[in-house]
């Protein structure tokens, strides 16, 4: 892996050569390469003295000692894969910087048996993102300090276009070949409207979903080894045959291997699988776990497994990120209550479980993998 990085802060050669997008994985293919994984268990990850992908990453705040810690914990109850957030923005502040702070990332977590999905954009929570110190958290609020990439401006302004191409040819190409990780999630909810901001275009799903194919073939030009994805969440019309929206199309249409989200009670999510069974393809799950809304451990953990459906929930460690707060504390914030279950999350921030039962059974699960 070296060699890459090496390669990489020698100049800016591998964003100036043009190259020729791979093909999307066969069925075939994409089933050989999940066929060498283990069964896929892990969670969406942010380090707890994070609020956000920029805090988590900048130079000034990139926390590896915290990082080490936390990932312990997650390889000894038994996890080995981690969906970690990236940003445009820390890419066309310092390629360079960014890419040893990855670098370090990888080999943490490959010390603990981890091997990461990395997510380039998202549509979600704050649409204006800005680099350097993040506001604190909004006391009582859910996720309050998340942000979007690429935020509003950039995703409006096409003359932005060439720095979001470089960043994602750029930080594939720096890891193209890297095995320490599980694969791309291109664009995380590419149609979520973040309606908790006003202000935002009523064509911002129509402007993703024109940049969302550009996204896909960017990444493929660097020839990955891994697979590429983009995951669908919001309906309930997955099947082949089915009529998609135009998004889904596009996320269906151009991963290598099919990821959904799902928050609902078991029943629902069974019958989301079923549905994407359909593709013949490796399926992974990269969100699910809300306790207040019916999706646990208990019910969705033993689906996946049945199914052979790799398994990522939201939220590890509860933190600045506060998604242990529900999603309604947007309307009403627990300032003066907790919540009475636990949304998200899995360890208090000290590293102890909020339910023991849930990391014995995660720990007994991946056991029998």
């Amino acid at each position: 892996m070296k060699s890459a990085i090496l390669a990489l802060l020698a100049g800016t050669a591998l964003l100036a050569s043009p190259a020729v997008a791979r093909d999307r994985w066969t069925p075939a293919q994409a089933k050989s390469w999940y066929g060498q994984q283990k069964w896929l268990v892990g969670a969406n990850y942010l380090p707890a003295n994070s609020i956000n992908e920029l805090e988590m990453w900048q130079a000034d705040s990139f926390d590896p000692a915290r990082i080490d810690l936390e990932l312990g914990w997650a390889q000894k109850m038994g996890m080995n894969t981690m969906r970690v957030f990236l940003h445009d923005q820390l890419w066309s502040q310092d390629p360079k910087g960014f890419a040893r702070r990855i670098d370090t990332f990888l080999a943490i977590a490959h010390k603990h048996g981890i091997k990461p999905l990395f997510v380039l954009f998202d549509s979600c929570w704050d649409p204006n993102p800005k680099l350097g110190p993040q506001h604190p958290p909004i006391p009582g609020v859910h996720n309050s300090g998340w942000v979007q990439s690429p935020g509003i401006a950039a995703l409006q302004d096409p003359k932005q276009y060439p720095r979001l191409e470089a960043y994602v040819k750029g930080v594939v190409g720096a890891f193209a070949h890297d095995d320490r990780i599980l694969g791309w999630d291109v664009w995380n909810e590419p149609d979520n409207g973040a309606d908790q901001y006003k202000g935002q275009p009523a064509n911002k799903a129509a402007l993703v979903t024109a940049l969302l194919p550009h996204v896909f073939e960017w990444a493929r030009s660097a020839n990955p080894t891994q697979p590429l994805t983009s995951g669908v969440w919001q309906h309930m019309e997955w099947a082949p045959g089915d009529r998609h929206s135009a998004m889904e199309e596009v996320q269906l249409g151009q991963s290598d291997v099919i990821t959904f989200h799902d928050y609902g009670w078991p029943e629902q999510m069974e019958k989301r699988i079923a549905m994407l069974e359909g593709y013949g393809r490796p399926i992974i799950c990269t969100e699910y776990m809300a306790r207040g809304a019916g999706s646990t451990f208990d019910g969705s953990l033993p689906i996946g497994k049945a199914h052979h459906v790799g398994m990522i929930n939201w939220g590890f460690v509860q933190g600045k990120e506060q998604t242990n707060l529900p999603w309604d504390s947007w309307q009403v914030p627990y300032v003066m209550r907790e919540p009475t279950v636990w949304f998200h999350d899995v360890l208090h921030t000290d590293g102890t479980p909020y339910r023991q039962a849930e990391v014995d059974l995660i720990t007994r699960m991946t056991s029998e993998n």
